[in-house]
């Protein structure tokens, strides 16, 4: 995860250097945001495969619910490119130029295969997660960053990036998502498949086949599903609500740019998750875990300090990432903020894995619109004072993880304690 987010760098690299740095940065940003929303709810597709299957007959139905899920996701996405409310949404809504508004919807149509190929992908990781092969996982994710890395050198003076800037960050996201899928079929094909009993097996060992079912799987995911889908609300809301401020494409450009930077030192805390799941059969295991969040906090804050509040920061955005001083300056104050993200992501990460080695994803639905609420009303409440562009998006950024954060253990608190 850490390399994965280090891999967006080249990538945000790249763009600070195609034609119309500034409006690419803000279109593609604008249209991730809204293809992230419809391939929330397959996130965690990778939690079905770590915690619900067991058998041959398990593995295919999850693979038709992903499928199906995927596809629908998919045509979804190519709504928000197509003209009508799609482009209602991407423009009138954002209160963005038309010109920005065709770059973000030309990013969408070719994005249109990612939530199916993501949904995919994250189940098999699931897989191989159960069987600890997270090398494997990690052998994806370097594949499809080196390729992501060698694509930003090879594209960025191809002649169709030069004429469609836009193009150059979808090619380089799609390129580097199916070089991930693919080696996670192989890891699968290679030591998933060989360990999982067939139909009759789990039977005559007593398997209850229902938790198998295409109704359990629902019944496991939906809550997850609903998690997903207001936090995938939550940068659309975010972007929004900046857009229509001063300096709103400036102000999008620099959350593109700090959204990606901020999760460097946070985004493989969210493995924690997986913890309780892989382990479950060991004992005492969530006392060791809790030990394991606790250094996993110490490293995260570390590293927040090391990138944020060093030198070391004006170096990644100046000569790595290459942005402009101005958009630099504006950087500052949210990567600041996004260093007290580690708190709420590692106590959301412990209890999201309690709950679902206790298979009590219910409790935890409502942590979702927790976050999106607490969001909105920072972006309400904080709109008044002296807060503005990135600083203000990214503060109410943090109100929201922590709502969601206490959401989550509470429920499966409350929960456990009743059960």
């Amino acid at each position: 995860m850490f390399a994965q987010e280090l891999s967006a760098q080249f990538l945000n690299g790249g763009m600070s250097r195609v034609p119309q740095a500034t409006q690419t940065l803000a279109a593609f940003g604008l249209a991730y945001g809204l293809m992230s929303v419809l391939s929330a709810p397959l996130y965690q597709s990778r939690q079905l495969g770590l915690a619900m299957i067991d058998s041959v007959a398990q593995l295919r139905t999850g693979i038709r619910v992903i499928f199906v899920s995927g596809a629908v996701l998919s045509l979804a996405t190519a709504g928000l490119a197509a003209d009508g409310p799609g482009r209602w949404l991407v423009e009138d809504l954002h209160e963005i130029d038309a010109t920005l508004a065709d770059q973000a919807q030309t990013a969408l149509w070719w994005l249109v295969p990612l939530p199916l190929i993501s949904g995919l992908a994250r189940y098999y990781s699931g897989l191989l997660a159960r069987v600890r092969r997270t090398e494997i996982i990690s052998a994806s994710s370097l594949a499809g960053i080196g390729v992501r890395i060698l694509s930003v050198f090879l594209l960025i003076d191809m002649a169709f990036v030069e004429a469609t800037p836009i193009l150059f960050p979808v090619a380089v996201t799609l390129l580097g998502a199916v070089t991930e899928y693919l080696v996670l079929i192989w890891g699968h094909l290679r030591y998933v498949r060989p360990t999982l009993v067939s139909a009759q097996e789990g039977q005559e060992s007593g398997g209850d086949i229902a938790v198998g079912s295409v109704a359990a799987m629902l019944r496991f995911l939906w809550p997850l599903a609903v998690i997903m889908i207001f936090q995938g609300f939550s940068r659309p809301l975010i972007n929004m609500v900046v857009s229509r401020g001063e300096d709103g494409t400036q102000a999008l450009a620099v959350l593109t740019i700090v959204y990606a930077l901020g999760h460097l030192h946070y985004g493989w805390v969210n493995e924690i998750r997986s913890l309780a799941p892989a382990f479950r059969d060991e004992a005492n295991s969530l006392y060791y875990i809790r030990r394991f969040v606790v250094a996993c906090l110490a490293i995260s804050l570390l590293l927040a300090f090391i990138l944020f509040w060093t030198p070391l920061r004006d170096v990644i955005l100046l000569d790595l990432i290459g942005v402009e001083a101005p958009i630099a300056a504006l950087c500052v104050a949210p990567l600041m903020v996004f260093s007290l993200f580690p708190f709420v992501v590692t106590l959301r990460g412990y209890y999201h894995g309690v709950g679902l080695v206790n298979r009590v994803t219910d409790a935890m639905a409502m942590s979702g619109p927790y976050r999106l609420v607490a969001i909105a009303l920072a972006l309400w409440v904080l709109s008044a004072t002296d807060l503005h562009g990135a600083t203000l998006g990214v503060t109410a950024l943090f109100c929201g993880f922590a709502a969601e954060a206490v959401g989550v253990s509470w429920g499966v608190r409350r929960r456990l304690a009743a059960d």
